[in-house]
Order: structure tokens, then sequence, then C-alpha cells
């Protein structure tokens, strides 16, 4: 388990090293490409909005294209100052700047909520000497779209910070050979110590959460000693959170941006696969505790609504999780969501059945026609309920064979609920021999309703015992009465007492039982003819 864990961790680190690295290219100049009408075309540098601007800076700088990076600058500077003068912004931004570039505005207005006109605020830079707010100005150069620019008042600190720079520390024991060599655009003495860097953060998370996990044991245990509860102290939300803890804090260790940048997503979404990973966890203890709870108490008619509500909340926290995780990977919510309404509906069309029967397991758990543990009788079937899930219903038969009817049926067929009721019917007809007197008839008569009304388990009210016909081979007597019991086991053992009663009774009378009538066969029948 741990090794697919981290086999997902590494997969993971590369889908977001490819997520920042289009991030950080996006505000490369587009191919020319011929328009079919003549509109004021886009800016090729990317500096209608705030985020394409710095994004676009920072990218210049590291490609150490000066020139381009100083298009990005609200200077009057020669053009060899002003690619100084971008260089030194982009070394400044690149070591002391924590912004997120996330947080930056993409729209050509900028962030119209901080109270500034035609200026945003992307971050503050701190040094020795004082700290420096870091400014974008909206500038309007011809007729085409405003422009956002790095501002005046933010390039005139800039040298003064850029001095107050110093190498950072790792680099003072590298040799030169490995921060000369790069590759993908970064030092190879980087790389040597991401591959060290990994292992470390993995091997210290490992020991944290067993320290925290014997810490953690016993408070957990003073909620209960049932096996759901501990299925809390299971070490994998809690190592995955730890993981994403120590990712964040390794984030302000960067020696520069984008490394920043990086490690502080991956801890990010780690942190949400944790949270989601834990959430799981405690939908199916609550749900356990729910259900011991209702057995311990008589209720199993609520079972399968403490299911519904589980599966339904798992569900939501999945969907939820989804939904950050592809916020958190730069996708436009808003159109996904839309295009999931649009899918929706034509996913509706084709799975009409489907969510028939959802809605129709939300009526039978909401209804409690049948519940878990109910004997019953559906259609052909009859047994017993074990599960009421979201699709269909589990029915285990006489046969001890598994039957599942979708719940959409189930909602509308009629079920005879056998455990609902609250007596069972005791009604035999018996046939006295046809030498039986009328006196001995009366007796038998007599003593049988004497011999039901005398039993504790028989409702008198309803108990009776007529003669009703004189039938071929007997004198049919009927014998009706409720016995006061709901379980079948029990109820077959009072019928029994009752009948053997009866044959007593019977015997005492001087009367007998009627022999079955004899039924010749059809070639017997026409030899007597």
């Amino acid at each position: 388990m741990t090794k697919t864990i981290n086999l997902g961790l590494i997969l993971l680190a590369l889908l977001l090293l490819h997520s920042v690295h289009v991030q950080t290219r996006q505000a490369e100049p587009p191919q020319a490409a011929a328009t079919p009408q003549a509109q004021p075309a886009e800016d090729s540098l990317g500096r209608t909005t705030p985020h394409g601007t710095v994004v676009g800076l920072i990218t210049a700088v590291e490609q150490e294209n000066l020139e381009r990076a100083a298009e990005y600058l609200e200077s009057g500077l020669s053009p060899a100052g002003r690619r100084e003068l971008a260089r030194k912004l982009g070394a400044v931004l690149d070591r002391k700047l924590l912004t997120s570039l996330d947080s930056l505005s993409d729209e050509p207005d900028g962030d119209t909520g901080d109270g500034l006109t035609h200026r945003d605020l992307i971050g503050v830079v701190e040094s020795s000497s004082g700290s420096v707010e870091i400014f974008l100005d909206r500038v309007q150069r011809g007729r085409g779209a405003p422009l956002w620019l790095f501002s005046s008042i933010t390039l005139q600190e800039i040298p003064r910070v850029y001095d107050e720079l110093e190498p950072a520390w790792i680099e003072q024991y590298v040799p030169d050979s490995l921060r000369t060599i790069r590759w993908l655009s970064l030092p190879l003495y980087r790389w040597i110590g991401l591959l060290l860097f990994i292992p470390l953060v993995f091997g210290l998370a490992t020991l944290c959460t067993r320290v925290l996990n014997v810490l953690l044991r016993p408070v957990v245990g003073r909620l209960g000693y049932d096996p759901a509860v501990r299925g809390l102290t299971r070490l994998g939300p809690l190592h995955l959170l730890i993981l994403a803890l120590l990712f964040y804090a390794g984030s302000f260790f960067g020696l520069n941006l984008s490394s920043r940048l990086f490690w502080t997503r991956v801890a990010v979404i780690l942190m949400v696969m944790a949270v989601s990973w834990f959430s799981l966890r405690l939908a199916d203890v609550l749900a356990e505790l729910s259900l011991g709870r209702l057995a311990r108490k008589n209720r199993a008619a609520d079972t399968a609504l403490i299911r519904l509500i589980s599966r339904l909340s798992k569900a939501a926290i999945v969907i939820v999780a989804g939904l950050v995780l592809l916020y958190l990977a730069d996708v436009e919510l808003t159109a996904a969501l839309t295009g999931l309404g649009v899918g929706g509906i034509a996913i509706g069309f084709g799975a009409q059945k489907t969510i028939e029967n959802l809605f129709g397991g939300i009526m039978v758990i909401s209804d409690k026609p049948v519940n878990v543990g109910d004997i019953c009788k559906v259609g052909e079937y009859m047994g017993t309920v074990e599960d009421i899930g979201i699709r269909s219903t589990r029915i285990r038969t006489l046969d001890r064979t598994v039957v599942s009817v979708p719940n959409g049926q189930l909602a509308s067929m009629i079920l005879e609920n056998f455990a609902e009721r609250d007596r069972m019917l005791f009604h035999h007809t018996i046939g006295l021999g046809h030498q039986t007197t009328a006196e001995q008839l009366r007796d038998v008569l007599a003593q049988i309703q004497g011999l039901l009304a005398a039993h504790p388990k028989v409702d008198a009210a309803s108990a009776r015992t007529r003669f009703i016909r004189f039938s071929a081979a007997s004198l049919d007597l009927e014998v009706f009465a409720y016995v006061l019991e709901s379980q079948p086991p029990a109820f077959l053992a009072i019928q029994e007492d009752l009948l053997l009663g009866i044959i007593d009774t019977i015997d005492n009378s001087g009367a007998s039982i009627a022999a079955p009538a004899l039924t010749l066969p059809p070639l017997a029948n026409a030899l007597s003819r």
C-alpha cells in the first residue's frame, strides 16, 4: 500500500511540474496568425493582465531574454539600463517574493477590490533597509489595449534591494560545475538536492506519523474500543497530512520562486487528498457507530437510512475533493460545471433506469415498506431483506439464494411484509368420518372451542369452531383463531400444541378423522361399468 501511495505521489508531482511549467510559460508570445477582420490585436507579451505581466517577466528572465523582459517595465532608462533593471527585478522577485501566482488577477481590469485605481499590489518584498511594495500600473500605449507594467515607483527601489541580496547559503558549498551545468533550466545541484529532499521528507513524515499515532491512540481509545473507532488511528490519512505539512514547510526554503510555488501547490493538493481520505474514513466510522447504536436499541428500521446517508455523504466528499483539485489545476470551474450540467442532461436521458432506481431507493427508505431484516414477499420471491442499496434491494430467499430487485420496480410493486404482523392465523379444516353422530359432533365442537379459549397464546375474541359442510368423504369442521405471535418458529410450536390437543379431543369423544376418498383410475372406472 505504501509503495502504491508513493508511486501516486511521484506521478502527481510530475503532473504538477507540468502544470507549473505551463503556468510560467503561458505569457509566451503566440504565433502570428492571419485575422479575417481588422480588430485590435492582443498584446503578444501577455501584458493585458497582472498575472500575464508577472509571469512574462519571470519567464523572460529565466530564459535570459532580457530584451523581452525589459518590455514589462515602466521605465525611461536606456535600453541597456532597462535590461539590467529587468535582470535585477527578476532576481529580487525570484528570491524575495512569497506571493503565489495563482492569487494574481487574470482580468484586464486587475483586482477591483483592493481600492486602487489602475494599480495592483502583487506583494511585498522584505529587506534589511525597509520593505518594498511591488506595484503594477495600468498604462495606455497607442490605440491598443491598456497594458500592465511594473510601476516606476517600485523600480526605483529595486537596485537597493538587489544590492542587499546574498548568494544562497548552499551555493557556497557547491562546486562551480554543479552550478553551471543545467537541465530543464535548473542547475544540476538543485536536481541532486531534490533527489535527497524527497526521501528525507518521506522518512521524516513516517517517523512523525508513528509518534503521533502512539500519542493519539489513548485519546481515540477514550471514545470506545469499537473496531470502527479504532479505524481512525490507521496511518494513511495522518501520514499524508504530515507529508503535506512538511512539503509546505519546505517550500519556504525554496531557492527560487518556481520551486516555492511548486512545493506549495504539492502541499495544498496533498492536504486536500488527506482531508478527503480522513473524511471518507470518518463517514465509515460514524455509520458503523450509528448502526451499532440502532442495533442496541432494536431500531433496525433505520439501518437502510444510515447506510444511504453514509453513501451519499461519501459521494459528496469525493465530488467536492474533485472540484477543489480541478480548481488547483487551474481549470475554469464555471465552464466545467456548465459542461457537467449539459452532459448531465444527456446522461440523464440515457440513464433513466439508474435515476429511477436511485429515487426508488430513496422512496423505499423514506416510506419504509420493508426494512433490513424483514421477511417479505416481493412478486414471486419470498425471503429476508439483507440490504437496501442506492440501486437495488437484496433479498435472501428461502432457498438461500440472493435476489436483487431494482428499487424502481420495488417502489411500484405490491409488497407483503410479514415482519409487520402482530399475530398469525391458525386456520384448519378437519374432516370427521360419516359415522360420527350429532352428539359426538357437538361434543368435539365444544371441546375444541374450549381448547382455543384456554390457550394463553390464542386470541379468544377471534377463536371459532364451526361445522361448515358435508363433503363426499367427511364432515368438515373449520377451526379459526389468531395466535398472539409474530415469529414463525414460536407460532409453529403453538400450532403443533393445538393440533395435538384437537386430535386428543376427537379421540376422547369417540369420533375419528375421516380417511381420504379413493379415486379410481379411469380404466378401472370403465371396467366397473
